[in-house]
């Protein structure tokens, strides 16, 4: 079983709205409305994918009961910590004519130290059945940014393999709990180790600094694939994973359908560099589609023969 946790998760509508422009009215050629957050995208590729997947985190007010009925409706197994206040709504405008994306997303609820408690029994009881837990997204207000450090030192004690996909603060603290996996993407890996990347060389090490930092494998993805640090045979080897660029429709939640494959190969038994595939595939298949998680499986596998994967070398420790 894989667990995706979304403690901030929200309705997520994607609208598609030619020649957008700020302060005039608009009607939509396309939308769509979705549970979301990042690991309830995650969860939504997963299911898509064939593999067994429980999305937990926490569901407040009517939008929180939309999320978890949504989800239901999807047929995704849920089960999440009711909290007293509302649950976000975000809103994506993608205008087509030129592909520029507007996203606009609410901070969301204010979660309690009780509510934190039982989530924190909740993911403990789920855990024990479960292989590979993903933490993915924002936190709400109220917890504090240590949060998923505290969480990912939990599940290490039951033996399950940890993946964290968040920014900022979060995921400074969230490496220091040493996770299995860390995949941020390229604005946030320049926030975690502190510097900009100007080349492939620079990105090549930063993969490298992010394990340094406490990661045991570390996944930066970029427009075009991903560049990793990941564990063969025991030890680290570097990859870089690239597809060739094509048109996207919309980009919002490419990430997401790209971990979610990562973590479906590696949940399947697959080597290392065919996760990475497998992720870069359904993170360019994604991008054809209106909203976040959404990729169809077959076209997935065709894309498989596209993709790139090269290893690299650097020296084995950073400087």
């Amino acid at each position: 079983m894989i667990i995706t946790v979304t403690l901030n998760a929200a309705i997520d509508k994607s609208l598609s709205v030619p020649n957008f422009r700020l302060g005039r009215r608009h009607r939509t050629v396309e939308q769509t409305t979705l549970p979301g957050g990042k690991g309830v995208n995650v969860a939504r590729t997963l299911k898509t994918l064939g593999q067994p997947v429980i999305a937990t985190g926490f569901a407040g007010g009517s939008t929180g009961t939309r999320i978890v009925e949504a989800l239901t409706d999807e047929a995704i197994l849920n089960d999440f910590v009711r909290i007293r206040e509302e649950s976000r709504t975000n809103t994506a405008v993608l205008d087509p004519t030129n592909g520029e994306q507007t996203e606009i997303n609410e901070r969301g609820p204010a979660v309690t130290g009780r509510e934190l408690e039982l989530f924190r029994d909740k993911l403990t009881y789920l855990a024990r059945g479960a292989a590979i837990v993903v933490f993915a997204g924002s936190l709400p207000r109220g917890l504090d940014s240590d949060v998923y450090c505290d969480l990912i030192k939990d599940l290490r004690k039951l033996g399950v393999t940890v993946v964290i996909d968040t920014d900022g603060d979060p995921l400074r603290h969230a490496v220091r709990g040493e996770p299995d996996v860390v995949s941020p993407n390229v604005l946030e890996a320049e926030e975690l180790v502190g510097h900009e990347f100007n080349d492939d060389e620079d990105m090549t090490i930063a993969v490298r600094e992010m394990v340094a930092l406490g990661a045991g494998e570390a996944i930066m993805t970029v427009p075009d694939g991903c560049f990793a640090s990941v564990i063969v045979d025991g030890g680290p080897v570097l990859h870089r994973v690239r597809i060739e660029p094509r048109e996207a429709i919309a980009t919002v939640g490419a990430g997401d359908a790209f971990l979610a494959g990562y973590v479906a190969a590696r949940y399947s038994g697959k080597a290392p560099a065919e996760c990475l595939r497998f992720g870069v595939a359904c993170g360019a298949e994604s991008t054809q589609r209106l909203g976040a998680g959404l990729v169809d499986a077959q076209r997935v596998e065709r894309l498989l023969p596209e993709i790139e994967v090269v290893p690299l070398t650097v020296p084995a420790e950073v400087s």
